[in-house]
């Protein structure tokens, strides 16, 4: 059982932190007016509805729902419990706080079977890096990997390890950890023989780079051999409930922060380059995983920024590669910026022939605009010495200039090509107006896009719904006009069971001894529903001063609600008694209803 925090405890923590800065860590947010929006971490969208307001101290996405305090955001971003979140916050806060959360506790949202994966993966990782750091089976993959260039801090910091080549060692140590062989077989670890007897080692005398996912845990192993005749050169996890290389990018977990710093997240073909590119100073490195750019890895980069520079290996196989990365990438509107090599070069080897201060300065500081690295591609595979091939290189620039919307640029690169080809400037912007005037009677007339940053308009509440939202408003900053409108109602109840629910557990928690405080009384609730709603009303534009006839006005459209349900209710049962000829009590029910319309009248 986990200790309780006291209530002070919390507030101090809550207070010790801002909200926004928290949030920031994991999601890229933008103000706009007084509040904060991004994409939501907890589920995909496109257009940011995910709201965090400063002066609250609170959140809430109006797409899927989720809301509340900082707390709940660690909660549902970690996955972890509510003594292990606030044990985060204390750290970021400075805040001490003598409380030992349950290891078991940090994984409660996730499956039994997935944390029993994750956790053979964590222990079989530190396995596999003491094997590499501190051993003598591991002093001969330590040295090759320090001779090809690679730091022991980095070796350290990215927790990569060596397996050795016996064929059962990662069987007999989780075995020993309680792992059954069906478990390690599930989450790619071994493999079962072909004479059904038995299983052996996946990885065997091999470097091992663990993979970890948006969390930090370890999901996957790429493993690289240490010997020319053993293929393939990198072996990786099959895909697992717990590992999908196209919705994983290496380093991301560690990345956010300096991604977030810089503005633009550097895209790598692979850890190595990442590992070396680190090492160089350039922390806001990630990488796919041996497949391409997807959909699911561009969401993953757009809760961070909206800006990637592209640095792949220079040969052929890799410009075509960051083309198609970067034709997803501005598909889906990020900035993209490719990062040039000379020929021959992955950024791995140039960092270790040229050295940090270079990469930094002449490759990642000279990243090339994403129309200038087109027309660079655009030259792959044409000789330009050659006149039909330099005609028709010329005509596709012109082409690809024509789609470009902002006249500056199309200007600047038209000038470029005129310098490069002795060409009259002139007869080159006729052709490009006469291009740019057909694309737009090609282009279809588009619908002015909504503003990215305010939230999704969700269908306009009842006049009766709307009314308890805004009782609820007032009774969250006020405990006496709580229980004044309490006696207002005059023990009827509201209309929607949630919010019935909210002032119920909203009265104990003044009865409690508690003082106004939206924030803290998410905490006091248990449901993440009614937690939902409670931040959705908060980040309602409710005036601070009110009137006494606004709560009235509110009380009545409750009131009249349950009313006119009655009317309905009792029309229902005049048709009833009419069908059945019974006239006597029809005509009881009309004068009921009769009544209960005047008493609407008086309201």
């Amino acid at each position: 059982m986990a200790a309780r925090i006291p209530e002070e405890k919390i507030i101090e923590l809550r207070q010790s932190v801002d909200i926004v800065e928290i949030i920031s860590d994991y999601v890229q947010l933008k103000k706009h007016g007084r509040n904060y929006f991004g994409l939501c971490p907890f589920h995909q969208e496109n257009t940011p509805s995910f709201s965090v307001t400063a002066e609250k101290q609170i959140f809430h996405c109006f797409g899927c729902g989720t809301g509340g305090n900082v707390f709940n955001f660690i909660m549902e971003a970690e996955g972890v419990s509510f003594q292990e979140a606030a044990a985060r916050i204390a750290e970021k806060g400075n805040i001490p706080l003598d409380i030992k959360p349950h290891e078991s506790i940090a994984l409660q949202h996730v499956p039994p079977h997935e944390q029993r994966m994750l956790k053979a993966h964590e222990l079989l990782g530190k396995f596999y890096h003491h094997l590499l750091m501190n051993t003598n089976e591991g002093a001969g993959a330590l040295d090759y990997v320090t001779s090809r260039g690679m730091a022991v801090e980095s070796i350290r910091k990215f927790q990569i390890g060596y397996s050795l080549p016996e064929w059962d060692i990662a069987v007999k140590y989780l075995k020993q950890h309680g792992f059954s062989e069906g478990e390690m077989e599930q989450a790619g670890l071994i493999i079962k023989r072909e004479n059904g007897e038995g299983y052996f080692d996946r990885f065997r005398n091999r470097l091992m780079f663990p993979l970890t996912d948006m969390k930090g845990n370890i999901v996957a192993f790429s493993a690289r051999s240490l010997s020319e005749d053993d293929h393939p050169k990198y072996l990786n996890t099959p895909e697992t409930p717990i590992f999908n290389k196209s919705s994983l990018l290496y380093n991301y977990y560690a990345a956010r922060s300096e991604v977030r710093k810089q503005g633009f997240a550097l895209l790598f073909e692979g850890f190595a380059d990442v590992i070396s590119a680190d090492h160089a100073g350039v922390k806001n490195g990630t990488a796919v995983m041996g497949t391409s750019l997807t959909d699911k890895h561009i969401h993953l980069l757009r809760r961070l920024t909206d800006s990637v520079t592209i640095c792949f290996d220079s040969d052929h196989a890799g410009i075509e590669a960051a083309y198609r990365a970067g034709l997803l990438l501005i598909q889906h509107g990020m900035e993209t910026k490719v990062a040039m090599l000379p020929q021959g070069l992955d950024p791995d080897d140039y960092i270790q022939k040229y050295g940090a201060e270079k990469f930094r300065s002449d490759v990642v500081g000279n990243a090339l605009a994403w129309t200038a690295f087109k027309l660079q591609y655009l030259r792959l595979d044409k000789n330009l010495q050659n006149e039909g091939e330099r005609l028709k290189y010329i005509e596709e620039v012109m082409k690809e200039l024509s789609t470009l919307g902002n006249p500056v640029e199309r200007d600047l690169y038209t000038r470029q090509v005129a310098e490069e080809f002795s060409l009259s400037l002139e007869v080159l912007q006729d052709q490009l107006e006469k291009l740019v005037a057909s694309q737009r009677k090609k282009s279809k007339p588009r619908q002015q896009e909504p503003n990215p940053f305010i939230a999704k308009k969700a269908r306009v509440p009842q006049a009766h719904i709307l009314a308890e939202r805004h009782l609820i408003a007032r009774m969250l900053r006020d405990e006496e006009v709580a229980y004044r409108v309490m006696d207002m109602l005059d023990g009827h109840n509201f209309h929607l069971e949630e919010h019935q629910a909210i002032i119920t557990y909203l009265l104990g928690y003044f009865e409690e001894g508690n003082k106004p405080d939206p924030s803290l009384f998410l905490h006091f609730l248990p449901n993440k529903n009614l937690r939902a709603i409670v931040t959705e009303i908060e980040m309602m534009t409710v005036d601070h001063e009110y009137t006494e006839q606004e709560l009235k006005d509110c009380v009545n459209h409750v009131l009249k609600h349950g009313k006119m349900l009655m009317i309905k209710e009792k029309q229902l049962e005049q048709k009833a008694a009419e069908r059945n000829k019974n006239m006597e009590k029809a005509m009881e029910i009309a004068k009921e209803i009769i009544e209960l319309r005047k008493s609407l009248s008086y309201m």
